[in-house]
Formats: C-alpha cells, sequence, structure tokens
C-alpha cells in the first residue's frame, strides 16, 4: 500500500488532483466553520449531543449542523433527492424509467431532475430546522418569518455550493466528490473525539488511577481498530454462485471457475440513512404545531434509550431488506445466465434459477443487516453501560462511511497507477 501511495506521489497528473481534491476540502472546512448572520451558535451547540438523530446529522456534516453554519445541512438534501429519485424510476414513474433506460442522456436528464428536487428539499429542511431549533432554544435574532427565510436560502446556497465542489472533485480530483466531502466531515471530529476519551478516561489525580485511565484508552482504540476491520469485512464479503457455460465459446477449464457475486451488504449504508430519516420526518413536522407533542415524541424515539433505539434497529433491518431488493434483482440475474448460455450447477435454467438466487440472497441479507444494526446501535449502547458521551462513541453511520469511501478511493487510486504503468509499457 504504501509503494501504490510513493509512486502515486511521483505521477505529476495524479499529484496535482491530489492537492486539488484538499484544496476543494479545506474550503468545505472553512466554510462549515462560519455560522449564517443573525445566529446565536451557541445556543445550539450544547443541545445536540442530546438528540440522538439531529447528532447523527452533525456528525456527517463535520460538526457544521451544530454551529449552523453555511454548509449546516451538508449534501444530505441532495442524497435525499437521489434516493427518491432513484426510487421512482423504479417503474414508479414511466418517464423516469424510460430516462433510466435511455443510457448517459438519460442519466443526465435525472441528475438535472435530482438536482432541481435538491434545492426544494435543501430550502425546506433548512426552513424546518431553523424553525424547530428557534423555537425549542431561541437561536435566532430575528425570529419573524423573514428571519426564518433568510436562514434557510443562506443554508439552501451553501448545500448548493458544496454539490458545485463535489462536482469539482468528482472532474479534477480524486474519488467522488460527494463521497469525499461527506468523509472529510467524518474524519475532522475524529482527533477531537479521541482527544475527548483520553481526558475521560485518563482524567485520574493519583498515579493508580491515570494508569488505569491509560489501559482503558488503549483498550478502546483496539476496539476501535477492531470495529474498523469488522466493516471492512462486511463490506467486502461476497457469496460466489459457481456458473457453468454450456456453449463451446464459453467452455471454462476447471481451473477457472466462474463465479456470481452476491455481496453480503449490498445496501451499503443507505438502510440507516432511511431509519433516521423517518425517525426525523414526524419530529420535524409536529414541531411547527405541537411543542409539547414534538418534545413527548423526541423523547420517546430518542436513540438513547431502549425504545426508540428498537425501532431504529427494526427499521435498518427492514430497510436493508428493502433496498437490497431495489439494487440486485435475481429475475433479471437469471434472465442474463439465460441469454449467455450460462447455468447454476445443479440447478435447472428459468423458475428454479430465480428461486435459487431469492433464496440465497435473502439468506445473505439477513447476515448483512445483523451486521449493519450492530455497528449502527453501538454508539448507543456504549453510553448506556461506560461513562463515554456518545459524541465519542465507536462505530455507527460515519465508520460505515469512512471504511467504505476510503477503500473506493483506494481502489480507483490503485487502478489509475495500474493504468499509467500500461500505458508507459505501450510507448
Amino acid at each position: 500500500m504504501w509503494h501504490t501511495f510513493t509512486s502515486l506521489l511521483k505521477n505529476k497528473e495524479t499529484r496535482n488532483r491530489i492537492l486539488f481534491t484538499l484544496a476543494m476540502l479545506l474550503i468545505y472546512r472553512i466554510g462549515s466553520a462560519i455560522p449564517v448572520p443573525g445566529v446565536d451558535a451557541t445556543a445550539l451547540s450544547n443541545q445536540l449531543s442530546e438528540n440522538g438523530i439531529l447528532g447523527i446529522m452533525n456528525m456527517l456534516g463535520g460538526g457544521a449542523l451544530e454551529r449552523l453554519s453555511v454548509f449546516a445541512m451538508g449534501i444530505g438534501p441532495y442524497i435525499t433527492s437521489s434516493i427518491i429519485i432513484q426510487l421512482l424510476s423504479m417503474d414508479v414513474i414511466p418517464a423516469l424509467t424510460e430516462m433510466a433506460k435511455s443510457g448517459q442522456t438519460g442519466r443526465q436528464q435525472m441528475d438535472r431532475i435530482t438536482r432541481y428536487l435538491a434545492v426544494v428539499l435543501s430550502f425546506v429542511q433548512g426552513l424546518s430546522l431553523v424553525y424547530m431549533f428557534d423555537k425549542q432554544y431561541g437561536i435566532l435574532e430575528n425570529s419573524a418569518m423573514s428571519g426564518y427565510l433568510f436562514t434557510a436560502t443562506v443554508m439552501t446556497a451553501g448545500t448548493m455550493f458544496l454539490l458545485w465542489i463535489g462536482d469539482r472533485i468528482s472532474m479534477k480530483g480524486i474519488g467522488n466528490g460527494i463521497s469525499m466531502i461527506i468523509f472529510s466531515g467524518i474524519v475532522s471530529n475524529m482527533p477531537a473525539s479521541f482527544a475527548q476519551v483520553y481526558n475521560i478516561l485518563a482524567g485520574g489525580t493519583t498515579q493508580g488511577e491515570l494508569f488505569n485511565g491509560i489501559l482503558q484508552f488503549v483498550l478502546y482504540c483496539v476496539l476501535y481498530l477492531f470495529i474498523v476491520i469488522f466493516v471492512i469485512i462486511m463490506e467486502t464479503a461476497v457469496r460466489k454462485i459457481p456458473i457453468q457455460y454450456t456453449n463451446s465459446s464459453s467452455i471454462r477449464g476447471g481451473s477457472d471457475i466462474t463465479f456470481l457475486p452476491l455481496k453480503i451488504n449490498s445496501a451499503s449504508v443507505i438502510p440507516v440513512i432511511f431509519a433516521q430519516s423517518i425517525m426525523t420526518a414526524p419530529q420535524i413536522i409536529i414541531s411547527f404545531f405541537n411543542t409539547d407533542l414534538y418534545q413527548k415524541l423526541s423523547s420517546f424515539l430518542s436513540l438513547n434509550g431502549w425504545v426508540g433505539l428498537t425501532i431504529y434497529a427494526v427499521l435498518t433491518v427492514l430497510f436493508t431488506f428493502f433496498y437490497t431488493d431495489l439494487q440486485v434483482d435475481p429475475d433479471k440475474m437469471a434472465e442474463n445466465l439465460s441469454k449467455s448460455g450460462a447455468y447454476i450447477p445443479g440447478i435447472r435454467p428459468g423458475n428454479e434459477t430465480k428461486t435459487y438466487l431469492h433464496k440465497v440472497l435473502n439468506r445473505i441479507t439477513v447476515l448483512g443487516a445483523a451486521a449493519l444494526v450492530v455497528v449502527a446501535i453501538i454508539p448507543y449502547l456504549l453510553p448506556m453501560f461506560t461513562s463515554l458521551p456518545q459524541s465519542t462513541a465507536i462505530g455507527g453511520t460515519g465508520i460505515i462511511i469512512v471504511v467504505g469511501v476510503a477503500m473506493e478511493t483506494y481502489a480507483q487510486l490503485k487502478g489509475q497507477l495500474t493504468q499509467k504503468q500500461y500505458q508507459g509499457f505501450l510507448k
């Protein structure tokens, strides 16, 4: 890995891409520290840690939400818009379905629609958050409707500017720009989290307490590393189904076996985001009409309690099966195998193959959903049994995103290096 990294730095084009990406991420981090004019950020910063869902949003944005900065919403509205358009293109709206099947031109049209919807969702979400925060904590200097509209407009502009930065990174930098922005926001909080954990665990006054605290901190770091390794295994694990070909032009020898890989976790982190959105939406809507009911509902759905945490886990499992069914179509797989003259040994082509693929996919999705739930609820379980605050707990949505983006970016950089080596060989 180190050899790959040094080889990439020696390449001028790749080095310029890395520097450009770092420059764009620096702009993002600077904007995350600039609060919206007319907002009292200190009145909000101490409240988000007590709210599990909003705490997750704050973590994904690198602390921008607690400061109510111009980038407070991050690119969350765009992600929500993308998921909505993707779901609607699954034979729900014929026009979108046709676009999805129209190649590059159709994808460009869908991306344009997604961005228009992202603007609307950004404004609605910004207005909802500002109204809710102001009613609860009094964060605005101007609590009139004009103040709400101004703040929501600035936050919407910040989200769309972040989307522009992400596009520039995708074009001139490394990795997927949207993913890199989320990645940098999460990673930026890690040093402060580790420092906070060390101060809590190793804050004893006597030599014995200090020694025990340091041992606990080392154990914390080892457990953190274990969770990272577990997520890597979860993201890369596949169920390989052997494939054989009947046509003579595709006959494979015994040493050259073809496999159909099915990922254990085909849905990635999307089910967790779905579950968070479902639990947040009713709270935001009710906050407009009934403050007392909002407080009761927030307490009931709080991830710091067993009821809210159980609902969160159940929703994550359900959405894992739901999104996996959207992403992976066993019927289409069976049809493609039949068209290419391939079959699964011991399984008849046609309906029997479809049934077999459905059964295998459901079984491995159980494992993927269970692993996803374990990683997602760890940050809320640890504070129940330890003195660690929720903001420093291990695991959660953030670690899944960080590991996934890191692996994807590394694979892309390695692919670029391989391409350069082949080009040099041909020259």
